[in-house]
C-alpha cells in the first residue's frame, strides 16, 4: 500500500494561500497535537517564510499530555510562539488570540512610529485537513460561521470572517502535500483522519495503528475492547496479502489479528461467527479519532530523526540517478564521435 491523496482542490487551495499571502499580516498555522510533526506541511512552511506566525496545535485533549509537553518545548526552542487548543470546547483559543496580538505589536509600534495608525489585524488559518481549522475559526468568533465536519475537504472556498473590530481572520481550505515520501508519515496522517480514508487500506491502516498503540501505550487495548490476553495475536494466520506492507510484514501478521480481536470483542462478526474486518477497522478507527482508546500522540521525538533520514536518503537516490544520467550522455556522445 501507498498513502497518497492530493485532489484537484488541493491545488487551488494552494493558489489561495499564495494569493493572499500578501493580504496578511500574520499566519496561524494549525496542527494536528497528536502529530506535531507530521502534521506540519513542508509546502505551507516554504510558502510563509518569515511572515510572522503563531504554531498551535489543535485537539490537545487527544493526544498525550507527555508529548505535548515535550514538542510544545521542542518548538519553542526553535523560536515559534507555540499554543495548545482544543476547538471544540474552546480550551486555549483566546490564549491564540492574545498570541496574534502580541506577535503584532512591534508591527504596530513601527507603523505608529511612521505616522500610520494600524488598528486591525488580517490573519490567515492554514494547516492540513481535518485538523479543525473551521471549528477553530468558528470559537474565534463565537458562532458558526464556517462549514464543519469530521472528514478532510469539507472547507473548499476561502472565507474571509469579521472578528469584531480589531481582526479580520481568513479561513482557508486543508492543503497536503503532492508526494509523501515518508510513508510512515502518511500511515499517521491516515490513522488521524487527514487523509481521506477511501485510498487507504483500513486493514495495513488499523494493523500500523493496533501494534503502535500496543507498543506505545501498553494497557490501552485491553481497556478499551476488554481483551483479557493479546498472547494468541502472535499465532494468528498469516494475512492475505499479495504485496509488501509499509509497515513489515510481521507487524503486518500481528497488527490484523489485534483488530480481528477487537472487531470480535465489538461484535463485527458476519455469517458463521467471523470477523468483518472492514466494519472492525471502521470502528477502531472512529474510536481512536474520537480519544476513546486513550490519549494517544501518534508523534514520538524520534519522528524528526526518522524524517531526516528519509529526506537524506532521497536526495543520496537523486544525486546517484544524476550520476548515472550523466554517465549515459557521455557513453552516448562517445559514440557519436566515433
Amino acid at each position: 500500500m501507498t498513502v497518497q491523496w492530493y485532489p484537484g482542490h488541493m491545488a487551488k487551495a494552494r493558489r489561495t494561500l499564495e494569493e493572499n499571502l500578501k493580504s496578511v499580516n500574520i499566519v496561524i498555522e494549525l496542527c494536528d497535537a497528536r502529530l506535531p510533526f507530521s502534521s506540519r506541511n513542508p509546502a505551507i512552511d516554504r510558502i510563509i517564510g518569515k511572515k510572522p506566525r503563531v504554531l498551535v496545535f489543535n485537539k490537545a485533549d487527544l493526544a498525550d499530555p507527555a508529548m505535548n509537553d515535550y514538542w510544545q518545548n521542542y518548538y519553542r526552542s526553535k523560536g515559534y510562539t507555540v499554543v495548545f487548543t482544543d476547538a471544540r470546547s474552546g480550551d486555549g483559543v483566546k490564549i491564540v488570540v492574545n498570541a496574534v496580538r502580541e506577535a503584532m505589536e512591534e508591527k504596530i509600534a513601527k507603523s505608529r512610529e511612521k505616522g500610520r495608525i494600524m488598528t486591525t489585524v488580517y490573519a490567515m488559518v492554514v494547516g492540513i485537513p481535518n485538523v479543525g481549522k473551521s471549528s477553530f475559526v468558528n470559537r474565534v468568533a463565537g458562532r458558526s460561521v464556517a462549514v464543519t465536519g469530521d472528514k478532510p475537504g469539507v472547507t473548499r472556498e476561502k472565507q474571509w470572517l469579521k472578528m469584531g473590530d480589531e481582526m479580520y481572520l481568513l479561513d482557508t481550505p486543508g492543503l497536503l502535500w503532492p508526494r509523501m515520501e515518508n510513508q510512515m508519515a502518511a500511515l499517521r496522517l491516515a490513522a488521524s483522519g487527514a487523509v481521506k480514508d477511501e485510498v487507504v487500506d483500513a486493514g495495513e491502516l488499523c494493523a500500523f495503528l493496533l501494534t503502535y498503540i500496543e507498543e506505545n501505550y501498553p494497557g490501552a487495548l485491553e481497556a478499551r475492547y476488554g481483551l483479557k490476553s493479546l498472547d494468541g495475536a502472535d499465532d494468528a494466520d498469516e494475512p492475505d496479502y499479495v504485496t509488501v506492507s509499509i509497515i513489515g510484514d510481521e507487524r503486518l501478521k500481528r497488527g490484523l489479528a489485534l483488530l480481528e480481536m477487537c472487531g470480535r470483542s465489538r461484535g463485527c462478526l458476519i455469517k458463521g461467527g467471523e470477523v468483518d474486518l472492514n466494519r472492525a477497522a471502521a470502528t477502531v478507527l472512529d474510536e481512536f479519532r474520537a480519544g476513546k482508546i486513550g490519549k494517544i500522540s501518534l508523534d514520538m521525538p524520534g519522528v524528526v530523526e526518522e524524517e531526516e533520514r528519509i529526506l537524506r536518503e532521497n536526495a543520496e537516490n537523486e544525486q546517484e540517478k544524476e550520476r548515472k544520467k550523466a554517465a549515459r550522455k557521455a557513453v552516448y556522445k562517445s559514440r557519436r564521435k566515433k
